[in-house]
């Protein structure tokens, strides 16, 4: 073999061998990272799912909220803490050990370490060009040298089992999210007029029942719906203040939550009208559910023309959406 063959099959061999070292090198950085695909220190770069991970290397999950927020935006938010964190010593202020993953309805996802905050949680990336600040059942993120709000007015939605598929309704004015079927439609800036001339309109949103409930039955689907309206707080926070005449009440409490509760009927001309008004005790703002019916006679109409509207489904769904709303502070 010629001096330049021997040359040229040396540098063959040696190309095949550096080939082969960095792919056998990418191959163990894969599996490496695939092993911790779901940590949230690695998430971020593969774009895995890391709300599926309830624990991961130091980490473990700890909570998870979808946050709606002024102009339809979204957060997910997956918070996580060491599964053995420090002891932490007394007289000495603690050193957070949590973390999040946030999934913005922008398209960015990020993880970000808890930092030390005077009122709330705080998060922050190193450079603090974004925050994630959450305080009871709400949120909002700043960014920027002059930290201004991108997302603001959070509120996190019920995670109440059956209404995963439901729409989300939430409004920082009036400090509240609830959960809706998406077939409902949605009042915004209704109010209740019905207390009498002298009494002023009740604020608030209503959701509208469709027409799959009411068509062929003798349902109102006019007016039939469930409301949520608010009233500047008062002492009693009580049902008949939202109601047009006194009627008894009664305290109930549903899914830790405690409302005083009152019902109100009425007819007329083969018309029924029943009103239920839920007044949630506690609201920094009175908040009261309210459940209007409006349905027929059955027996004015001609025998198997119109079939009675199923009440107890009715109000099954009405009871959902009531229990599915989250008050903000």
């Amino acid at each position: 073999m010629s001096p330049t063959n021997r040359t040229t099959s040396g540098r063959t061999q040696r190309t095949t061998l550096l080939v082969g070292i960095v792919l056998v090198i990418l191959v163990l950085v894969g599996v490496l990272l695939w092993d911790g695909r779901n940590s949230p220190y690695v998430a971020t770069f593969l774009g895995s799912n890391v709300a599926t991970t309830t624990s991961n290397g130091g980490t473990k999950q700890v909570g998870q909220a979808t946050y709606t927020c002024d102009g339809g935006k979204t957060i997910t938010a997956t918070f996580f803490d060491l599964k053995n964190p420090p002891t932490q010593l007394p007289d000495v202020m603690p050193t957070p050990t949590g973390s999040i993953f946030l999934v913005l309805s922008d398209g960015r996802s990020m993880t970000l370490p808890q930092t030390i905050s005077g009122s709330g949680v705080r998060y922050a990336n190193a450079d603090e060009s974004l925050v994630f600040w959450n305080k009871g059942n709400t949120a909002f993120i700043e960014e920027g040298a002059s930290q201004n709000q991108t997302y603001t007015g959070c509120i996190s939605a019920s995670a109440l089992p059956g209404v995963e598929n439901w729409g989300t309704f939430a409004s920082s004015t009036m400090g509240i999210s609830v959960r809706y079927p998406s077939e409902y439609g949605v009042q915004l800036g209704y109010t209740y007029t019905q207390r009498g001339p002298d009494q002023a309109p009740i604020s608030g949103v209503k959701f509208t029942i469709p027409s799959a409930l009411y068509q062929g039955t003798n349902l109102s689907g006019f007016d039939t719906g469930v409301s949520i309206e608010q009233l500047p707080q008062n002492t009693t926070c009580s049902p008949n203040d939202f109601l047009s005449a006194s009627s008894t009440e009664k305290t109930v409490t549903d899914g830790g939550v405690t409302y005083q509760v009152a019902h109100l009927s009425d007819a007329g001309a083969g018309n029924f009208y029943d009103e239920t008004v839920y007044a949630i005790q506690g609201s920094s703002v009175c908040t009261a559910v309210r459940y209007f019916i409006h349905s027929t006679n059955i027996g004015n109409y001609t025998s198997g023309t119109v079939k009675e509207f199923d009440k107890a489904a009715l109000l099954a769904q009405f009871d959902k959406i009531r229990e599915s709303i989250v008050l903000g502070l």
